[in-house]
This record gives C-alpha cells, sequence and structure tokens, in this order.
C-alpha cells in the first residue's frame, strides 16, 4: 500500500531474482526488472554493515547489475516517510511523464 499511495504499482515482496543463489530483493518490480532494498541497521552497525555481510551485498547487486537489474537502496526512514516513493516516481515516470529528478 505504501507504493500505490504514490501512484506506483504495487511491487513483489522478497522476489527471488537469482535461478541458483538465495538472494531476494526487499521489493522488486520483475516485468521491469527494478528492485528497492531497504538498508536497515544503518545507525547501530547492524550485520550488514560489517565486513561478511556487507561483501556479500555488494556482490548480490553486482549480479544483479550483470542481470540488467536497477537496484535503488534506501534507509527505513526514507521509505517509512515516503521519500523512496517520490524517488521512485521519477523511476517510473509517474509524475505525469516528466520524470523529474527530486532536489
Amino acid at each position: 500500500m505504501i507504493w500505490k499511495a504514490y501512484g506506483i504499482e504495487s511491487p513483489v515482496k522478497e522476489f527471488r531474482f537469482h535461478p541458483v543463489r538465495r538472494w531476494r530483493f526487499d521489493y522488486a518490480w520483475p516485468d521491469r526488472k527494478i528492485a528497492v532494498e531497504q538498508e536497515g541497521g544503518i545507525w547501530i552497525n547492524g550485520a550488514h554493515n560489517r565486513g561478511v555481510h556487507y561483501s556479500s551485498d555488494m556482490q548480490k547487486y553486482n549480479f544483479a547489475a550483470r542481470m540488467g537489474w536497477q537496484v535503488y537502496r534506501f534507509s527505513p526512514a526514507q521509505i517509512r516517510k515516503g521519500e523512496a516513493q517520490e524517488f521512485m516516481k521519477t523511476v517510473f515516470n509517474v509524475n505525469n511523464g516528466k520524470g523529474e529528478i527530486p532536489k
């Protein structure tokens, strides 16, 4: 619902994008190969901000790019406040087709 409120079609949650690895995107629009990752734990030194997990995430994002995916990363606060959705509107050209870049 948080996406539809901004005029963006609902994404697939926890979408597994790789045929072998168990990698998943938090939100994905598979037909467009667009994904959003919610990067939690950024202020508390969470697991994904530490060596092994951080390296694993880089590998995941690199493979996704090589497979033709556009991956956008946001904090939970940016999603909760609607900043992520406003940005994604420009990606999807929802804003009357203008695709304006937010300031």
